[in-house]
Parts: C-alpha cells; sequence; structure tokens
C-alpha cells in the first residue's frame, strides 16, 4: 500500500471512531458496540455511499473519490476544515501526488524580513513547512527562545516545543501548546507524506518524545489560525499572547505569526518590560535568522 494510502486509511479509521453515533443522528439498532464511534457501514450510510466502496476507501485501494463524496465523507465524520483539507490531501484532490512534487530550500523574501524588524512591539515568528522557524524577530526571540542558537537542520518549533525542557517550563498550558503543535505537523504530512526531512523529523520525535509517539497515533489534525498562549517567562513572570497568522501571498508554505496582548492588561506591561529588557542588551537582542537557512 502506498505511503499515501496507508495515511489515508489511518486517518479515516480515527476519525470515525471519534463521531458520537448518537449525535451523528443515527437510532440505537440494539447491537453492542465493541469499539467506540461509528461503524464502517454506517459512515457509508450517512455519505451516501455503498458499504463496499467506502471499506475499500478506508482499506487504502488506490481509488480517488469525486469531491461530492469526498465533502460527503468529510460531513459525515464531523472534520472541521483542518480535518477536510487533510482528507482531501490525502485523498489526492488538491494537486499532483506528492512524491511528484519537487521541493526546494525555503527563503524569507527581504520585505517579510523588514515587517518583522518593523513589529518591534509585537512578537512575530515565521513558520515553514513542517513548522520549520524561518525568522524571528528580537521580542519573538526573547519570548520564546533564541532560535540563532539552534542548529539550522533543528530550528523547528515542534521540535523545539517537545524537546526542549525549557519550552516545557515556558507554557503554562504545555500539553495543549504541544499537542496542537504535533496535529499541525500531521497537516502538513497529509500535504507530503513521502517528504525526507519530514520523515527524518517524524521519526526523531517518535524516538526521543514519549508524548509525540501518543498523540502522532491519534491522526489528529490541526491548522492554527489564532489562538492564545498562557506563558510563564523566566524575565517577567506569566503573560498571555494572543496570536494571528497571515499567509504571504504567492507562498502558502509559509505562515507570519503576530503575537498581541490586551491594552493596559498585566499581560502588555510584561511584554513591555521583556522589550525593554532585550533592547538593554537581554538574550532576544541579536540578529534575525539567516534566510535560506531552512534545507526543503
Amino acid at each position: 500500500m502506498a505511503g499515501t494510502n496507508r495515511e489515508l486509511a489511518d486517518f479515516l479509521r480515527r476519525a470515525r471512531a471519534q463521531v458520537d453515533p448518537l449525535r451523528a443522528g443515527l437510532p440505537p439498532d440494539g447491537r453492542v458496540r465493541r469499539v467506540p464511534g461509528l461503524r464502517r457501514e454506517e459512515v457509508a450510510l450517512l455519505a451516501g455511499v455503498s458499504p463496499d466502496y467506502y471499506a475499500r476507501l478506508e482499506q487504502g485501494r488506490r481509488i480517488v473519490p469525486s469531491p461530492a463524496v469526498v465533502a460527503a465523507i468529510a460531513r459525515a465524520l464531523e472534520l472541521d476544515a483542518a480535518g477536510r483539507a487533510h482528507l482531501e490531501d490525502l485523498i489526492g484532490l488538491t494537486g499532483a501526488p506528492a512524491r511528484r512534487r519537487v521541493r526546494g530550500v525555503q527563503r524569507v523574501r527581504p520585505g517579510l524580513y523588514q515587517l518583522l524588524d518593523a513589529l518591534e512591539d509585537q512578537p512575530a515568528l515565521v513558520l515553514g513547512r513542517r513548522t520549520d522557524v524561518l525568522a524571528a524577530n528580537r521580542l519573538a526571540r526573547a519570548l520564546f527562545t533564541d532560535f540563532d542558537r539552534i542548529p539550522p537542520k533543528q530550528r523547528n518549533y515542534a521540535r523545539w516545543i517537545l524537546l526542549d525542557e525549557d519550552a516545557r517550563s515556558l507554557f503554562v498550558d504545555w500539553p495543549d501548546q504541544a499537542r496542537a503543535a504535533v496535529q499541525s505537523l500531521r497537516l502538513d504530512v497529509g500535504d507530503d507524506p513521502d517528504d525526507r526531512v519530514t520523515t527524518a523529523l517524524v521519526t526523531e520525535l517518535r524516538e526521543l518524545s514519549r508524548e509525540f509517539g501518543m498523540w502522532w497515533e491519534q491522526h489528529r489534525v490541526h491548522q492554527r489560525t489564532h489562538g492564545s498562549k498562557r506563558l510563564r517567562h523566566p524575565v517577567v513572570g506569566e503573560l498571555t499572547v494572543e496570536y494571528e497568522t497571515l499567509n504571504p501571498p504567492g507562498d502558502p508554505d509559509t505562515t507570519l505569526f503576530v503575537y498581541t496582548t490586551e491594552p493596559g492588561s498585566p499581560s502588555r506591561r510584561a511584554l513591555e518590560l521583556l522589550g525593554g529588557w532585550t533592547a538593554t542588551g537581554g538574550p532576544g537582542a541579536v540578529r534575525l535568522l539567516a534566510p535560506g537557512e531552512a534545507d526543503g
């Protein structure tokens, strides 16, 4: 079975296990459920396809459903936007098969570096494929970690949050933040399951992080568009930052994360204090990451 089909089969099995039959509108039929979630034939019923067709799809057979059928299956499995995008990637509706893609080294445009530099009062990060950290401004390095000091081939957000002890103590809600990073990585893998660099990263994280293996096997996906992070910073104490994400036009594999705080809040004062500390020579007062370091 091809790599993409194995991923598809695993995702479908785990997705239907998360659906409550009663919530899906299925009446009790008197049969004992030995496993959680929906049965295969129930997914087929809800999606309007034959049980045999859905079974072959979940077995990873080489079939490509129409967009309408994919949409129906996504509804039956109660997938959110990220889950539906992941399903479409795995089935192959979003473009050429991943193995035929040629992915070069990711580079940050000069204008994006200038934007990061201009955001001197807000922490800002640029993440690339597989959550690689491509660039960070002064305040982001002070808030999270000095990514400049991480070897280029290890400069990855998911790797940092899972393996760095300082990251574990920095986030008040570390399990939630780390799990979300794993789910974001899962989403990216669906877009290109044969990427050698991503495969090496997943292998390393499986070996070094018990939590990663547990969350990875759940095969849940998450697309970070906005949210909040609760931090316990060693210099300025506890604060909460909100983030919004932006994808630069023409570069869908690159995401800009900008972190803000509520005006007049203790978190805003803490961030201002951190900004003043870095401006006077704290660890964040170093250069931006060198462009083109991330290996694609």
